[in-house]
């Protein structure tokens, strides 16, 4: 029985109390034993034999034995815990309350049954350490061989990271010369000779339906509503124009150009084959979504994605990044259709490579695409569906809830599938929020009443602090760390600190040259 003391003793009575060893017996070479020896047997070295079989330690016995109450030893030596999360992965910090290192892997976590699929969903205010916490995994999770695509850098926050590790990311927008066909090939030409011909039209046809919910979003975020007829004709106008009818020989090349020809200069074989009455009918009733394909030719976005891509990506680079920080003087509508675009076919370039490398997909702001319309959060939906199949890990990255259900109505359809997908994303990483943004989260995510406590109150006193929660499981509050080295390359309020003639010479961040690095 544990003899209680009922006055506590300072750290100094502790170290003189527990200080100093026991003194230790000494025995004369020749001398006779003491009582206590047993002489029946050898006499083993102190530290045992270093031999295989054989006891040894690096300290020679007896060993040193403290004893105290629970409440006064836990001061000097505290009782730690482990925190169950398996040391694989990328190293981000600590665990606040074991003090242990917490590593991330998404797709261990799935092969050990602690989650259901690899997603991520990040949530922050600005300023709490969202973005670098972000680019810090996306560094360390390098060094267990996976590769990452930024579809999308709306703010260019990935670009120093790029830069620093001697890649030039892929600039769309303003004074760059780069282009890339929404309804790109990609990798599906390059392995279509080595396929089966079963093969061949099942990689066929969901490469023509992602395109067409691809162009039906891009209708709706024009303001018209695309109509099942339309879907039906826009498949079929694809299947001519890749090369599907002449019995899967040969693929040719489409953008959105090709499309909108197509569909304003109908010829007999195409209404007949969609069941119009005569030409006349055909053109007017497929005359508003062959207006909305006109208008991505010649709107804001006009030469960037309606023409052939012309540039390839360096599959052997541990990060590709599509900068679209040179787009933001067009407006959030120009922003939301690019992402929709690049979504797709970055969708597409991933699914299809055949590589079997595990890769993540960072989605940054994907909320503005939402917006478009409920084919856009569908888009967005389907692709978070196949993740665990295609070996990747979809990040999507927020300021707070509200921005993906604020893609529609209340009880509306796109914010039922919005809700859905923030359920596809098994891990949530929530930053330092306000109290009115914390009702949220603990309602969309189960929070405890401690854990929304955290998310308000822990993680807003310091930079880098959040609450990763998987599942409905506790959540783990995590201090992440950067080194002095990170913290320079990550440090997203450095053009803050910019010296203000600069921006008077030119000297912004827009005006940079933004050339990619492989140029077909």
């Amino acid at each position: 029985m544990t003899r209680r003391i009922k006055t506590e003793r300072t750290a100094a009575q502790l170290l003189t109390d527990f200080g100093a060893p026991p003194a230790r017996k000494t025995r004369t070479p020749n001398g006779p034993s003491t009582p206590s020896e047993r002489i029946n047997r050898p006499v083993a070295p102190r530290r045992g034999r270093a031999r295989r079989g054989e006891g040894w330690a690096p300290v020679e016995a007896p060993l040193t034995v403290y004893q105290a109450a629970t409440h006064e030893i836990g001061g000097l030596f505290p009782l730690l815990a482990a925190n169950g999360i398996p040391a694989v992965g990328a190293r981000i910090g600590y665990d606040t309350l074991s003090g242990g290192a917490f590593y991330a892997h998404p797709i261990e976590w799935v092969l050990r049954g602690m989650c259901t699929n690899p997603n991520m969903v990040i949530f922050g205010e600005p300023g709490r350490g969202k973005s670098s916490t972000v680019v810090a995994f996306l560094l360390r999770m390098m060094l267990v061989g996976v590769r990452t695509l930024i579809s999308g850098d709306v703010k260019g926050e990935y670009t120093p990271l790029l830069h620093a590790l001697g890649i030039q990311p892929i600039g769309l927008g303003r004074g760059s010369r780069a282009r890339l066909n929404a309804l790109d090939l990609g990798p599906l030409s390059q392995h279509w000779n080595t396929w089966s011909v079963a093969r061949q039209r099942d990689e066929l046809d969901g490469v023509l339906g992602r395109w067409v919910k691809l162009l039906t979003a891009l209708a709706e975020a024009q303001g018209y509503t695309p109509t099942v007829t339309d879907e039906a004709v826009l498949s079929q106008v694809l299947r001519r124009l890749v090369g599907a009818a002449d019995g899967y020989t040969h693929l040719c090349p489409v953008t959105i150009p090709d499309v909108q020809r197509e569909l304003a200069a109908a010829d007999t074989t195409l209404w007949e084959t969609t069941r119009f009455a005569d030409r006349r009918q055909f053109l007017d009733q497929l005359r508003p979504i062959t207006d909305v394909l006109a208008n991505l030719i010649h709107g804001p976005l006009a030469g960037l994605f309606d023409e052939p891509t012309n540039f390839e990506l360096d599959w052997a680079a541990p990060i590709q990044s599509m900068d679209l920080s040179r787009l933001r003087s067009r407006g959030d509508q120009a922003v939301a259709v690019a992402l929709t675009c690049l979504g797709s076919w970055s969708s597409m370039i991933t699914d299809l490579q055949d590589d079997g490398e595990i890769r993540i997909v960072v989605r940054d702001e994907v909320w503005r695409q939402m917006r478009l319309g409920p084919k856009a959060v569908q888009a967005v939906d389907s692709d978070l569906r196949l993740s665990r199949a295609e070996k990747k890990i979809q990040i999507l990255v927020g300021h707070k809830p509200s921005d993906f259900l604020s893609v529609g109505n209340a009880g509306s359809q796109e914010v039922a599938i919005a809700k859905d997908l923030l359920a596809l994303c098994s891990t949530r990483i929530l930053f330092g929020q306000s109290t009115r943004v914390a009702d949220e989260l603990a309602e969309d995510f189960a929070l405890s009443g401690k854990e929304s406590d955290v998310t308000t109150g822990w993680c807003m006193e310091r930079t880098g602090r959040a609450l990763w929660k998987l599942e409905n499981k506790p959540g783990y509050k995590v201090q992440s760390v950067l080194s002095r080295v990170e913290k320079q390359t990550f440090d997203t309020n450095a053009q803050l600190r910019e010296n203000p003639a600069s921006f008077g010479a030119g000297g912004g961040t827009d005006e940079g040259p933004a050339t990619p690095g492989r140029w077909s």
